[in-house]
């Protein structure tokens, strides 16, 4: 059963360890497949510290995708496409960014609206890390923010909140 509230389309979790962030990414999917159906858009924007469990849920996201491949940080790539096929046969499709080396929002602008057009041409779901990287946030899409427990201890798992778009994400 989903953990997602279905009525309010938002939540707020702890997630103990990477497989629990993990499992979290895979329960979105169906949350932004869904958007892609309705034609409102699949746009995850991940906001967290280095190291807060971003790629970790993407990897998540796109084994519920049907993606074989492993899919790493872009950090250096900037952003990786991946296909993938639902058990239904479904084809899919993941775009992820990384906006982190962009420091100039004009850039970080630039980029994402390249990516987001190949992402709806292709029908293909599109998480971005480090969105608030963007001189304006977009206006459709998800925020889901993940902030360590505890900073002192690193196995101390994490908090997760989604949001839809037009709310500010958590800090």
């Amino acid at each position: 059963m989903s953990q997602i509230d279905a009525k309010a389309r938002q939540g707020d979790w702890f997630l103990a360890d990477a497989a629990a962030t993990a499992a979290l990414g895979a329960e979105l999917a169906a949350l932004l497949l869904a958007g892609l159906d309705r034609g409102d858009g699949g746009l995850l924007m991940l906001h967290g510290d280095l190291g807060a469990g971003k790629t970790t849920l993407v990897q998540g996201l796109a084994a519920a995708l049907g993606i074989d491949e492993p899919v790493t940080s872009p950090s250096y790539a900037l952003a990786q496409h991946y296909s993938g096929r639902l058990a239904d046969g479904r084809a899919t499709g993941l775009v992820h960014l990384d906006l982190y080396r962009l420091e100039q929002p004009a850039s970080a602008d630039e980029l994402f609206d390249q990516e987001a057009e190949e992402a709806l041409a292709s029908g293909a779901v599109l998480a971005v890390e480090w969105p608030e990287r963007l001189s304006v946030p977009p206006p459709a899409g998800w925020w889901l923010t993940l902030a360590a427990a505890d900073r002192r201890d690193p196995d101390a798992g994490r908090r997760a909140r989604l949001r839809p778009a037009g709310a500010p994400p958590a800090p």
